[in-house]
Order: structure tokens, then C-alpha cells, then sequence
């Protein structure tokens, strides 16, 4: 009776956010190294198609980067980074674009395996991403930073209740692919979406003051106080592009950005769908 109880009360804690959420946009960022640790987490994608059920509208754009580096290497390619981007030369794209199309078939494949209606893209197609070269005093090679989003399909998509999801290369005016970063990407994507919500999935639970202690979690921090952190070097090395994508984000008009550990079981679900969240939120 009382497991019964608790399990009722989940669901009323759940039923105003479904109302506030409904029809609302939630770009979802799932990254390289939480896909990679353990596969593909089914919990995670049972979430997003909850999400998708109760009447939100899901974008996932995810990355690759430990099945990329293992591809390179298979191939006597030594991944190589510059200020954590990584070096792409013409054979390197090539593997990218492969291994990020393992990926979101396996992604897609998961999704329609649970009954969900999705569709896997990326973002060289329809001019979705747009990017320019970045060009830095070490030569990155074809690196590329978003300069446009064109929105049509991801749009068509989610109005017909299909779940986008989307891998970060982008087209260039030299009609040249380009890798990009998928963090960037997925702000990006929020932007142009007007979303309600960008959350980053991760490996880490979030913003931490001391990253080695999870009871120093902050559980929601302003824009401003995420600049006096990366100054104080508490958001430092990886953590440091992730929290200026969710700041972009906010700063152009996305309502919350969120950064979750994707190995805590149905993670999405006790953030979005709780009072106290189990990750850091960021809010203007």
C-alpha cells in the first residue's frame, strides 16, 4: 500500500509540470562520453519518449567522441585537440562523419524499437547548420563554429509529433563539411526553437564547488554567477564549454538550461518533472 501511495504521489508531483511543458520544446543534448560509457542508455531515451507522450516536443542532438577517437585509431589516425577541439584533417572528417552515423542510427533505432516515431538527421542536411571556419593560430583544420540554423524540417518534424535527432557537422559557405561542437550545436538548435528548456547530459551531476564531492552540488545558479565561477576556475577545464552553452542559450531568449548526470536512472524525468532536481539549473 504504501509503494502504492509513494508512486501516486510521484505522479502528482509530475502533473503540473506535464501541463506547464505541454507543446513546449526541450532540446536535449546527449554527449559523447555518457553515450559512450555505457551504449546507449534505453533510460534515457524512455524518458525523452515519455516526454514526447505527454505532449512535449524532444530535439536530441548528440555527439561521439570516444567511438570517433577509437575509429581514428583503428584507422593509425592518433586523435590530436587544441583547447579541447579536436584537429580534423580531411581523413578525420571522413571517420567523424561515420562514426556520428553509427551513432544516431543506434539512437533511432532504440527510439522506433520503443514505439516512438523519430527521425535521424544531420546537420549538413536542409542548410540545418551553417558554420564558419574557425581559425585559430594552431591550425584546427576543418572545425568549424555555427554561424546560422535553418529550423524548417526540425520543425515539421516536431509538429508531427517525431522526435529529431540530429548529429553535429555543419556546411560551410565553401560548401566544405565541417565538425562542430555538439554542445554549441544543441544551444543553438534551442535558440532558433525559442525553447523552453536546453539540457546537457553528461558524465558529471553537474555544477559542483568541489567536483570531487557531489554534496556540493548547486542546483541552480544565475548567468551571471556562472562567469564568477569560470573566474574563480570552479567551472574549469570540460565543464567550461558546456556551461557557456546552456549561458548562450539563456542569454538569447531559452527559459532554463539544465546539466544532468545521464547515469543517474530516468535523469530527465527527475528534473524536468520535480520540485528538487538532481542536476544544476541556470536561469537568467
Amino acid at each position: 500500500m504504501k509503494d502504492a501511495i509513494k508512486k501516486s504521489d510521484v505522479l502528482i508531483e509530475a502533473l503540473p509540470y506535464i501541463k506547464k511543458f505541454f507543446r513546449k520544446v526541450v532540446v536535449i543534448k546527449y554527449g559523447g562520453a555518457a553515450v559512450d560509457e555505457k551504449g546507449i542508455d534505453n533510460g534515457i531515451l524512455e524518458d525523452i519518449m515519455f516526454m514526447s507522450c505527454a505532449g512535449m516536443r524532444p530535439v536530441l542532438v548528440h555527439g561521439g567522441g570516444p567511438l570517433i577517437s577509437r575509429m581514428m585509431k583503428a584507422k593509425g589516425v592518433e586523435p590530436k585537440f587544441i583547447h579541447g577541439r579536436r584537429v580534423t584533417d580531411i581523413q578525420a572528417l571522413h571517420i567523424i562523419d561515420r562514426a556520428l552515423h553509427i551513432v544516431n542510427r543506434k539512437i533511432v533505432g532504440a527510439l522506433k524499437g520503443m514505439g516512438a516515431k523519430t527521425f535521424g538527421l544531420s546537420g549538413r542536411e536542409n542548410n540545418l547548420i551553417r558554420v564558419k571556419k574557425i581559425k585559430t593560430e594552431a591550425a584546427l583544420g576543418f572545425v568549424g563554429e555555427v554561424t546560422s540554423v535553418d529550423t524548417t524540417v526540425v520543425k515539421r518534424l516536431i509538429e508531427d509529433n517525431i522526435i529529431p535527432v540530429v548529429y553535429p557537422l555543419g556546411l560551410g559557405r565553401d560548401r566544405n563539411l565541417y565538425n562542430v561542437n555538439a554542445d554549441d550545436v544543441a544551444s543553438e538548435i534551442a535558440i532558433a526553437l525559442k525553447a523552453e528548456k536546453f539540457v546537457l547530459l553528461t558524465n558529471v551531476r553537474g555544477i559542483m564547488k568541489d567536483r570531487h564531492n557531489p554534496n556540493t552540488l548547486y542546483h541552480t545558479l544565475k548567468v551571471d554567477d556562472v562567469g564568477k565561477l569560470i573566474r574563480k576556475k570552479v567551472i574549469d577545464s570540460g565543464m567550461i564549454p558546456k556551461a557557456k552553452a546552456c549561458v548562450n542559450a539563456i542569454k538569447f531568449g531559452v527559459k532554463k538550461a539544465h546539466i544532468l548526470d545521464a547515469s543517474i536512472p530516468h535523469a530527465l524525468l527527475l528534473e524536468i518533472f520535480t520540485d528538487k532536481g538532481i542536476g544544476t539549473e541556470i536561469v537568467r
